[in-house]
C-alpha cells in the first residue's frame, strides 16, 4: 500500500509499505478521508512534543473496517467488517494521576496516531485500537464526517466553558475550529454569536455556516464587550486583542495553538477587578462518542467546510495550500485517484 511519511523534520516521502495487520483488540480500517489541520504543520515542522520521526501524519480520519484482530469483540463491540468508522486518535497510559482523575488528555503519556508516535490514516490503511472506533451511520458521509474529530475537540471546548443560555459570543478565527466553536455557541446557548476574521472570503463560509454576526474587527460590531470570547488563531496579536473584549465575569478561551515560545501580554490588574475567568483546552476528552451524535445530527454545515480533496501524491501540495490559508477545510484521500475542487 502507499503512504505519506514524515521521514525527518521539515522532510516528506511517499513510501510503498506493506499493510498493516490489526493486532490484538486492533481494527484494520480502509481510509476514507484525513483532514489537514494545524497539527499536521507543527508536527512536519518538528514542533510538536515527543514526535518520532519517521511518522505517518493524519489524526482526523474515517474509513471502513476491513478486519479485525484478536479480542475486538470479546467485550462490549460488536464491529462487522464493512462497519463505516470514525476513529479518536488520542491514546493514553490509563494509569497516572490525570488519567484516574479524569484528565486523560493532560496524561504525560499522551499519543495520538500520527501525531506523537504512532502512525496515522495518510495512508491507505491504517490500524487503531478497538476502543476508539466509533461507528457511523450506513448513510453518513464518510468523507465529511472526518470533521468529527475537531468537532470532538471543540466539544471540550465548551464543555471547559460556561454555557450560560442568553450569553454573548465572539470568535477569533474563521478557520475549521473558529467556525466549529461558532456553529455549536448557538446549542450552548448563547443568544448572539459574532466572529472576527482579517480573511474576508473565510467570513463567507462563517455566513454559509449560519453566523450572524462577521467581522474583519470587534471594533465594528455593536457592542464593545462579549461575556464568552473564544481565540481560535493562536496568533498573539488576536489573543491580546481578544482579551479586551471580555466582560466583567466573563470568560476568555485560548483555543488556538500559540508558538510555545510566545507570550501575550494583558492586564493582570483587570483580571482581578473584573473576574475574569481564562481557560484553556487541549484536544479531545471524553467527547468523541458526542460528536459522532451531534454530526449525525446535523449540528454543523459540514458541506460548506471542505473545500478541496487531494491524492496522495499531492500532499505537499495540500500543505502548501493549508500554509497559504486559502480554501477551507482541506482533505486527503488516500484511496482517490484525482485530486479534487469540491467548492471553488
Amino acid at each position: 500500500m502507499r503512504a505519506v511519511v514524515f521521514t525527518a523534520q521539515g522532510e516528506l516521502a511517499l513510501q510503498e509499505r506493506p499493510t498493516p495487520e490489526p493486532g490484538y483488540k486492533e481494527i484494520l480500517i480502509e481510509t476514507a478521508a484525513v483532514g489537514i489541520c494545524g497539527t499536521d504543520t507543527h508536527v512536519f515542522d518538528g514542533e510538536f512534543e515527543g514526535t518520532v520521526f519517521p511518522l505517518v501524519p493524519g489524526h482526523e480520519a474515517t474509513g471502513t473496517i476491513v478486519a479485525l484482530g484478536e479480542g475486538v469483540n470479546d467485550g462490549v463491540f460488536d464491529f462487522r467488517v464493512g462497519d463505516h468508522v470514525a476513529v479518536n486518535p488520542s491514546t493514553t497510559c490509563g494509569e497516572c494521576e490525570f488519567c484516574l482523575n479524569g484528565h486523560q488528555n493532560l496524561c504525560p503519556q499522551w499519543n495520538g496516531l500520527g501525531v506523537v508516535a504512532s502512525d496515522g490514516a495518510s495512508q491507505q490503511f491504517f490500524t487503531a485500537p478497538s476502543r476508539n472506533v466509533y461507528r457511523l451511520k450506513p448513510e453518513t458521509d464518510l468523507y465529511q464526517a472526518a470533521l468529527i474529530e475537531p468537532l470532538a475537540c471543540a466539544i471540550r471546548g465548551w464543555d471547559v466553558l460556561p454555557r450560560r443560555l442568553g450569553d454573548h459570543v465572539l470568535v477569533y478565527g474563521s478557520g475549521t475550529m473558529g467556525l466549529l466553536m461558532a456553529q455549536l455557541a448557538s446549542r450552548a446557548g448563547a443568544s448572539t454569536v459574532s466572529i472576527v476574521d482579517l480573511n474576508e472570503d473565510r467570513l463567507k463560509v462563517a455566513a454559509e455556516c449560519g453566523i450572524q454576526n462577521r467581522y474583519t474587527s470587534a471594533d465594528q460590531a455593536d457592542r464593545e464587550k462579549w461575556d464568552v470570547v473564544i481565540d481560535c488563531t493562536g496568533n498573539i496579536r488576536a489573543i491580546e486583542d481578544a482579551l479586551t473584549r471580555v466582560k466583567p465575569a466573563g470568560f476568555f478561551q485560548d483555543f488556538g495553538v500559540a508558538p510555545a515560545d510566545r507570550t501575550a501580554q494583558f492586564s493582570p490588574f483587570r483580571v482581578y477587578r473584573d473576574e475574569l475567568s481564562i481557560v484553556g483546552t487541549m484536544a479531545v476528552l471524553n467527547s468523541f462518542g458526542r460528536a459522532v451524535e451531534l454530526f449525525e445530527a446535523g449540528a454543523i454545515n459540514a458541506t460548506a467546510m471542505i473545500s478541496h480533496s487531494f491524492t496522495l501524491d499531492d500532499y505537499a501540495d495540500a500543505l502548501a495550500m493549508f500554509r497559504a490559508g486559502t480554501g477551507r477545510k482541506l482533505q486527503i484521500r488516500p484511496n482517490d485517484t484525482e485530486s479534487r475542487v469540491l467548492i471553488a
